[in-house]
Protein backbone atom coordinates (compact mmCIF):
# COMPACT_ATOMS: atom_id res chain seq x y z
CA UNK A 1 0.00 0.00 0.00
CA UNK A 2 1.37 3.42 -0.95
CA UNK A 3 2.25 5.74 1.88
CA UNK A 4 -0.11 8.70 2.31
CA UNK A 5 -0.21 11.86 4.42
CA UNK A 6 -1.86 10.14 7.43
CA UNK A 7 1.53 8.77 8.44
CA UNK A 8 3.47 9.53 11.61
CA UNK A 9 6.88 9.88 9.96
CA UNK A 10 6.70 10.12 6.14
CA UNK A 11 9.57 8.33 4.38
CA UNK A 12 8.99 9.97 1.00
CA UNK A 13 11.90 12.20 0.00
CA UNK A 14 11.57 15.85 0.98
CA UNK A 15 10.77 18.30 -1.82
CA UNK A 16 10.03 21.63 -0.16
CA UNK A 17 8.39 24.59 -1.84
CA UNK A 18 6.68 27.85 -0.89
CA UNK A 19 3.14 28.71 -1.91
CA UNK A 20 1.48 32.13 -1.73
CA UNK A 21 -2.24 32.48 -1.10
CA UNK A 22 -4.87 35.01 -0.07
CA UNK A 23 -7.21 33.83 2.72
CA UNK A 24 -9.91 36.00 4.32
CA UNK A 25 -8.42 39.07 2.60
CA UNK A 26 -4.99 38.42 4.11
CA UNK A 27 -1.82 37.34 2.29
CA UNK A 28 -0.02 34.22 3.53
CA UNK A 29 3.06 32.19 2.61
CA UNK A 30 3.36 28.50 3.45
CA UNK A 31 6.21 26.04 3.23
CA UNK A 32 4.93 22.69 1.97
CA UNK A 33 6.63 19.38 1.26
CA UNK A 34 6.15 15.89 -0.10
CA UNK A 35 4.40 13.56 2.35
CA UNK A 36 1.85 16.14 3.55
CA UNK A 37 -1.73 16.75 2.44
CA UNK A 38 -2.27 18.98 -0.61
CA UNK A 39 1.38 19.95 -0.98
CA UNK A 40 1.06 21.96 -4.20
CA UNK A 41 -1.80 24.24 -3.20
CA UNK A 42 -4.30 24.75 -0.42
CA UNK A 43 -7.13 22.39 -1.32
CA UNK A 44 -10.58 23.72 -2.17
CA UNK A 45 -12.19 22.17 0.92
CA UNK A 46 -9.77 23.89 3.32
CA UNK A 47 -10.29 27.20 1.54
CA UNK A 48 -14.06 26.83 1.82
CA UNK A 49 -13.81 26.03 5.54
CA UNK A 50 -11.53 29.04 6.09
CA UNK A 51 -13.98 31.25 4.21
CA UNK A 52 -16.91 30.29 6.47
CA UNK A 53 -15.43 29.45 9.91
CA UNK A 54 -16.37 31.72 12.78
CA UNK A 55 -13.52 32.43 15.22
CA UNK A 56 -14.65 34.13 18.45
CA UNK A 57 -12.34 36.46 20.35
CA UNK A 58 -10.72 35.31 23.61
CA UNK A 59 -11.38 31.67 22.76
CA UNK A 60 -9.56 28.35 22.61
CA UNK A 61 -9.44 26.87 19.11
CA UNK A 62 -8.26 23.42 17.95
CA UNK A 63 -7.32 22.47 14.39
CA UNK A 64 -7.42 18.66 14.08
CA UNK A 65 -5.30 17.25 11.24
CA UNK A 66 -3.71 20.62 10.60
CA UNK A 67 -1.30 19.58 7.83
CA UNK A 68 1.14 22.42 7.17
CA UNK A 69 -1.21 24.76 8.99
CA UNK A 70 -3.39 26.94 6.72
CA UNK A 71 -6.66 26.55 8.64
CA UNK A 72 -5.24 27.01 12.14
CA UNK A 73 -2.81 29.75 11.15
CA UNK A 74 -5.56 31.70 9.41
CA UNK A 75 -7.80 31.26 12.48
CA UNK A 76 -5.03 32.59 14.71
CA UNK A 77 -4.55 35.59 12.42
CA UNK A 78 -8.27 36.44 12.52
CA UNK A 79 -8.41 36.66 16.32
CA UNK A 80 -5.10 37.52 17.96
CA UNK A 81 -6.79 37.29 21.40
CA UNK A 82 -7.57 33.60 20.86
CA UNK A 83 -5.22 30.66 21.41
CA UNK A 84 -5.07 28.15 18.58
CA UNK A 85 -3.70 24.62 18.98
CA UNK A 86 -2.72 22.67 15.84
CA UNK A 87 -2.43 18.89 15.96
CA UNK A 88 -1.49 16.30 13.35
CA UNK A 89 -0.17 12.73 13.43
CA UNK A 90 2.35 13.64 10.70
CA UNK A 91 5.63 14.93 12.18
CA UNK A 92 6.70 16.56 8.92
CA UNK A 93 3.39 18.45 8.77
CA UNK A 94 3.82 19.72 12.34
CA UNK A 95 7.36 20.91 11.61
CA UNK A 96 6.09 22.77 8.54
CA UNK A 97 3.19 24.30 10.48
CA UNK A 98 5.63 25.54 13.12
CA UNK A 99 7.78 27.19 10.46
CA UNK A 100 4.69 28.62 8.77
CA UNK A 101 3.47 30.22 12.00
CA UNK A 102 6.81 32.04 12.24
CA UNK A 103 6.83 32.84 8.52
CA UNK A 104 3.45 34.57 8.86
CA UNK A 105 4.34 36.18 12.23
CA UNK A 106 1.65 34.30 14.13
CA UNK A 107 2.44 33.82 17.83
CA UNK A 108 -0.92 32.88 19.45
CA UNK A 109 -0.43 29.28 18.43
CA UNK A 110 0.65 25.93 19.87
CA UNK A 111 1.62 22.81 17.90
CA UNK A 112 1.58 19.14 18.91
CA UNK A 113 2.23 15.90 17.09
CA UNK A 114 -0.80 13.90 18.11
CA UNK A 115 -2.70 10.84 16.90
CA UNK A 116 -6.08 12.58 16.91
CA UNK A 117 -6.48 13.87 20.51
CA UNK A 118 -3.94 11.60 22.25
CA UNK A 119 -1.34 14.29 23.07
CA UNK A 120 -3.80 16.79 24.56
CA UNK A 121 -4.29 17.14 28.30
CA UNK A 122 -7.18 14.98 29.49
CA UNK A 123 -9.35 17.85 30.71
CA UNK A 124 -8.49 20.38 27.99
CA UNK A 125 -11.59 21.78 26.29
CA UNK A 126 -12.12 24.16 23.38
CA UNK A 127 -14.61 26.74 22.15
CA UNK A 128 -14.13 25.81 18.50
CA UNK A 129 -12.73 22.71 16.77
CA UNK A 130 -11.89 22.89 13.07
CA UNK A 131 -11.19 19.92 10.82
CA UNK A 132 -10.71 18.96 7.22
CA UNK A 133 -10.65 15.28 8.23
CA UNK A 134 -8.19 12.78 6.70
CA UNK A 135 -10.66 10.85 4.55
CA UNK A 136 -7.97 8.47 3.28
CA UNK A 137 -7.31 7.33 6.84
CA UNK A 138 -10.76 5.72 6.85
CA UNK A 139 -14.20 6.29 8.34
CA UNK A 140 -13.16 5.02 11.78
CA UNK A 141 -10.54 7.78 12.12
CA UNK A 142 -12.91 10.45 10.80
CA UNK A 143 -15.69 9.42 13.20
CA UNK A 144 -13.16 9.34 16.07
CA UNK A 145 -12.45 13.00 15.32
CA UNK A 146 -16.20 13.73 15.51
CA UNK A 147 -16.82 11.81 18.74
CA UNK A 148 -13.68 13.23 20.35
CA UNK A 149 -14.80 16.72 19.44
CA UNK A 150 -18.11 16.15 21.21
CA UNK A 151 -16.11 15.41 24.38
CA UNK A 152 -13.50 18.13 23.89
CA UNK A 153 -15.84 21.06 23.21
CA UNK A 154 -17.11 23.35 25.93
CA UNK A 155 -20.88 23.66 26.24
CA UNK A 156 -21.98 25.96 23.44
CA UNK A 157 -18.85 25.20 21.44
CA UNK A 158 -18.83 24.31 17.75
CA UNK A 159 -17.18 21.75 15.50
CA UNK A 160 -16.62 22.96 11.93
CA UNK A 161 -16.15 20.20 9.32
CA UNK A 162 -15.55 20.23 5.58
CA UNK A 163 -16.24 17.04 3.64
CA UNK A 164 -17.02 16.09 0.05
CA UNK A 165 -20.39 14.59 -0.80
CA UNK A 166 -18.73 11.74 -2.73
CA UNK A 167 -16.39 11.05 0.21
CA UNK A 168 -19.15 10.49 2.73
CA UNK A 169 -20.81 13.81 3.55
CA UNK A 170 -24.33 12.30 3.93
CA UNK A 171 -23.22 9.60 6.40
CA UNK A 172 -20.96 12.11 8.20
CA UNK A 173 -23.96 14.38 8.68
CA UNK A 174 -25.98 11.53 10.22
CA UNK A 175 -23.10 10.72 12.58
CA UNK A 176 -22.82 14.37 13.65
CA UNK A 177 -26.57 14.49 14.34
CA UNK A 178 -26.17 11.58 16.77
CA UNK A 179 -23.30 13.28 18.61
CA UNK A 180 -24.41 16.93 18.68
CA UNK A 181 -27.57 18.78 19.67
CA UNK A 182 -27.57 21.04 16.60
CA UNK A 183 -26.02 20.44 13.17
CA UNK A 184 -26.35 22.83 10.25
CA UNK A 185 -25.07 22.85 6.70
CA UNK A 186 -23.38 26.24 6.48
CA UNK A 187 -22.29 26.05 2.85
CA UNK A 188 -21.98 23.76 -0.14
CA UNK A 189 -19.90 24.35 -3.23
CA UNK A 190 -18.38 22.12 -5.93
CA UNK A 191 -19.42 18.98 -4.07
CA UNK A 192 -17.99 20.12 -0.73
CA UNK A 193 -20.13 20.75 2.32
CA UNK A 194 -19.40 22.76 5.46
CA UNK A 195 -21.12 21.48 8.61
CA UNK A 196 -21.28 23.29 11.94
CA UNK A 197 -22.12 21.00 14.85
CA UNK A 198 -22.92 22.71 18.14
CA UNK A 199 -22.64 21.18 21.61
CA UNK A 200 -25.36 21.90 24.16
Amino acid sequence: MAEHYYTQDPSVQSNRQVIHVSLRSKEFKFYTDAGVFSKNMIDFGSKLLIEHMNIPSDSKILDVGCGYGPIGICAASLEKTSEVTLIDVNQRAIELASENAKLNEISNIKLLQSDIYSSLENNEKFDVILTNPPIRAGKEVVYSIFSGAAQRLKDGGSLWVVIQKKQGAPSALEKLKILFSTVEEVSKKKGYKIFRAKKG
